[in-house]
């Protein structure tokens, strides 16, 4: 075998034995575990990128994407990549340079809105709210009424760093009372939240496979209404990059399939399957399945002494954003967990980072028995970094939910 010139050369001159990863219960935020159908159709047959049973594969996935949204939107499609290839596709093709975009900056995730604007060119007006707390209507309104030439106005319906449910029916009121698109990050959100792009009002919106939709990581779905699209056909100047224009990505999917780039057969596959799951469920059932386990899970939460970060009455069902108390060892816990539970939760992102631990139940990930886990984990995790929970106050506290709601 030739030997390697560099990296770890005489490690690698040998045959490497073949993988077997370990298993982990993926409890973050994401990605997820993901329902062994999905695994199944992931190692089908791979098809060409131009292939016609491809095609019809992908019409399929459009078809299904259209029902999870809630949409009758022709512009509905995945584009390849994570949640924030969607952003990207969505925000490039809507903005030019000199185009004005306020921006609802509830966190980490819907604060890269911001700095994905200003690279396409447009001048951003910031709204960040407090970590944890939603923002306000009259707090838009009052930017609107300072920037009346506002072109989109662009936010999270769930922020992943914070566990964050924003509402969006005054939101969108008052962006299209003023003429601007509403534009809706959906990432986290989609197939976990109720969410109605048409009855919502919802000009364009972008989400990610991997989370509450319950399929593998590498697709990002979004959809756009004939306003949306007449924004981009009206363009002074061509949309600035070819892998994400939404017009060529839009033929390739639901027009006459010219080619645009290579697609990953399998990846569309798992997308497929996954809304085919979602909607065998119920959107409904779904919705509410999500909602009960994450009210069970804060509840063990709680009464394992710890608080909930978001604002009452504004958390997330699929993401449960916990505060540590001072001086507590946020990455000790998740280490113990991971280490000896198999189990991966998230931490806290910049001014979070070290005093958060976040616990995701997305998918086919949220179900009872993956709550009574972590809590159980937890339970027996924290007093080494401090804290002495009371011995079985957390899964008595979440089966009271299950006892009250089921």
């Amino acid at each position: 075998m030739t030997q390697l010139v560099m990296g770890k050369s005489e490690v690698y001159q040998n045959a490497l034995p073949e993988l077997n990863p370990s298993y982990r219960l993926l409890l973050g935020p994401g990605p997820c575990n993901v329902d062994p159908r999905i695994l199944r159709i992931a190692s089908a047959p791979q098809l060409g990128h131009i292939d016609p049973e491809f095609f019809a594969i992908m019409e399929e996935t459009a078809y299904l994407l259209r029902q999870v949204f809630q949409t009758k939107n022709e512009m509905t499609l995945c584009v390849s990549g994570s949640g924030f290839s969607g952003a990207e596709a969505v925000l490039s093709n809507l903005l030019e340079e000199g185009d004005t975009l306020i921006a609802g900056s509830l966190g980490f995730f819907s604060g890269q809105i911001v700095e994905i604007s200003e690279r396409a060119g447009a001048k951003v007006v910031n709204l960040a709210t407090e970590l944890g707390q939603p923002l306000a209507p009259e707090t838009l309104a009052q930017a609107f009424k300072e920037h009346p030439e506002a072109k989109v106005f662009a936010t999270a319906i769930a922020e992943t760093s914070t566990g964050l449910w924003q509402p969006l029916e005054e939101l969108e009121r008052i962006t299209h009372a003023h003429g601007a698109l509403f534009v809706v990050d959906a990432v986290c959100g989609l197939g976990g939240v109720p969410m109605d792009v048409d009855a919502m009002k919802i000009d364009a919106c972008y989400a990610g496979s991997q989370k509450s939709l319950g399929a593998l990581p590498g697709l990002a779905p979004i959809t756009l209404n004939d306003r949306a699209v007449k924004v981009i056909e009206n363009r002074k100047k061509p949309v600035q990059t070819y892998y994400l224009n939404l017009h060529k990505l839009h033929r390739y999917w639901n027009g006459d399939h010219t080619y645009h780039h290579t697609a990953c057969s399998n990846l569309v596959y798992t997308m497929r399957e996954a809304l085919r799951i979602s909607l065998e469920e119920g959107l409904e059932a779904r919705w509410k399945r999500h909602q009960l386990n994450g009210e069970a899970l804060r509840a063990g939460v709680k009464a394992l002494g710890l608080s909930i970060l978001t604002q009452p009455g504004y958390e997330l069902p699929v993401l449960t954003a916990i505060t540590l108390p001072e001086g507590v060892d946020e990455l000790a816990i998740r280490n113990g967990l991971l280490n000896e539970y198999q189990i991966e939760i998230g931490g806290g992102f910049g001014a979070l980072k070290g005093r958060l631990i976040r616990i995701g139940l997305m998918g086919y990930n949220s179900c009872r028995k993956n709550v009574d886990t972590v809590l159980s984990a937890l339970e027996h995790v924290l007093p080494r970094s401090g804290l002495q929970p009371a011995a079985g106050a957390a899964l008595a506290a979440a089966d009271a939910i299950y006892k009250a709601k089921t």
